[in-house]
């Protein structure tokens, strides 16, 4: 995103200007509502009224706060109509609401309440017409010319095509892509992903001349790169801003992106999302929240128990290795539902609908899933977490991940209780490609409210479901 920011401050600088002036007018039609016009009931004046003026300063900084908190600043036409509206709600709200906590504290002044409720309203109204005010000006700007970068795209190809579905995503940073050059004659004059192929490599110095081009991305395929050189040679000549495009999309996948090392750049292909405070954070929501739930269940977990013991011979607990972060390998405990040795005659299997290798007891612990509650020692010795993606059995892994791309890449999080394929349906017997599309969606977009999602969803769908057997 650090070329979006770079090419942005124009926009960004217009946002800021124009969102002041938004909060600032919406202060002053609210003052002047409740004190000039005093719509619904009379307002006494106070020789303390310069305070509302005073207080402009302050309203200023927590709204800056708040629209970097909420993410506000993104540029405007990543947004629709719809969710437009709830982010300027969202920022009003959460700054209103932390203005009038700061109001509590501070008792020397007492500011109108029914103020409060026009500034709110009043700010939803012109913050909406600062958005458009700024696309009109970027609008206009880029009319102008100013801040307008014409972009020509060296390889057709879909890295290539993929590089222009990225910039035509981002209209307010000033990139108007002029077309392709590709190494394929036949190409040439052709149409394809917001542009037209206008020749070939060798016309390079012909093409930025004529379509006045500023900028140059090389988006070469990797068997295509013999001719990087040659392209590099004849761009000496001109003075247009150079970008490199590697041709790595097959690879990309969890948490990709550029890093350095003392000046040395870095592809980074696959991380993990924990690391430094985040692990802290996700492990001591762990065993907070783990040790809550181990005293709230203990008395079912003794009654279950107990249950257990009479319902069949054989021990309490079934312990089954499972592999985990890295593929740690630990033991996993859940409440004996199966028969002793089933699967003596199996082998490893999954459970079935109808599978007469459970006991009586168990076919209730199992379609209940309180059978998976001694899970909640293994998150407190720190072996799983109460969400990721659900641990599977060694052999099992062995041979998903030569059938199944990317599995493996499901060990880069701690194994969970329950997880985000979980509540969305994807559990026991059901499409292993679908629960992995879902666990990797949660590796990459992971988050401690996240967590708290699942968790909720977890509880409020219940602990029920038809694919548990």
């Amino acid at each position: 995103m650090a070329l979006i920011r770079k090419h942005s401050q124009v926009y960004s600088t217009a946002i800021i200007f124009f969102n002041s002036l938004a909060v600032a007018l919406a202060w002053l039609f609210a003052y002047l509502t409740r004190f000039e016009l005093e719509l619904f009931s009379p307002a006494i004046k106070t020789p303390g009224e310069i305070m509302y003026l005073y207080s402009l300063l302050p309203i200023w900084l927590v709204f800056y706060a708040s629209s970097r908190v909420l993410g506000h600043s993104q540029l405007l036409n990543r947004h629709t109509p719809t969710s437009e509206y709830f982010s300027i709600l969202k920022l009003t709200s959460l700054s209103v609401l932390i203005l009038t906590a700061g109001t509590f504290f501070y008792r020397d002044f007492s500011y109108s309440r029914i103020m409060t409720v026009y500034f709110w309203i009043f700010c939803n109204i012109f913050l909406l017409f600062s958005h458009q005010l700024v696309r009109l000006f970027i609008k206009e700007a880029h009319r102008r010319g100013l801040g307008l970068h014409k972009v020509l795209v060296i390889g057709s190809g879909e890295l290539g095509q993929r590089v222009v579905q990225r910039l035509n995503m981002y209209p307010e940073i000033g990139f108007t892509v002029v077309g392709y050059l590709t190494r394929n004659p036949e190409s040439v004059g052709s149409d394809i992903e917001g542009g037209k192929v206008l020749g070939l490599y060798e016309d390079l110095n012909r093409t930025i001349k004529e379509h006045d081009v500023s900028q140059i991305f090389i988006a070469l395929p990797l068997n295509a790169h013999d001719r990087l050189q040659g392209i590099l040679a004849s761009l000496e000549e001109e003075t247009v801003d150079i970008k490199l495009v590697p041709d790595l999309l097959s690879y990309l996948d969890l948490h990709s992106g550029i890093e350095e090392l003392d000046g040395m750049p870095l592809i980074n292909l696959t991380e993990s999302p924990l690391y430094g405070w985040n692990t802290l954070l996700k492990r001591a929501s762990d065993i907070f929240l783990s040790g809550i739930a181990i005293l709230i269940t203990l008395p079912i977990m003794l009654l279950i128990a107990i249950v257990v013991k009479l319902g069949s011979r054989g021990p309490l607990l079934y312990k089954q290795e499972r592999m985990g972060l890295d593929r740690d390998i630990f033991i996993m405990y859940k409440f004996r539902s199966m028969k002793i040795g089933a699967e003596n005659q199996t082998g490893p299997v999954w459970a079935k609908e109808d599978d007469d290798r459970r006991t009586s007891v168990g076919s209730f612990l199992r379609s209940t899933s309180l059978d998976e509650l001694p899970q909640l020692f293994n998150v407190l010795m720190g072996q799983m977490s109460l969400v990721g993606p659900r641990p599977e059995r060694p052999i099992f892994v062995e041979q998903f991940k030569k059938s199944i791309p990317f599995y493996m890449h499901r060990l880069k999080m701690k194994a969970g209780l329950t997880g985000w394929a979980q509540v969305n349906g994807w559990r026991g017997n059901t499409s292993l490609e679908k629960r992995i599309e879902f666990d990797l969606y949660y590796i990459k977009n992971w988050s401690l409210l996240f967590d708290f999602k699942i968790l909720f969803l977890t509880i409020w769908k219940g602990l029920i479901n038809r694919h548990a057997y």
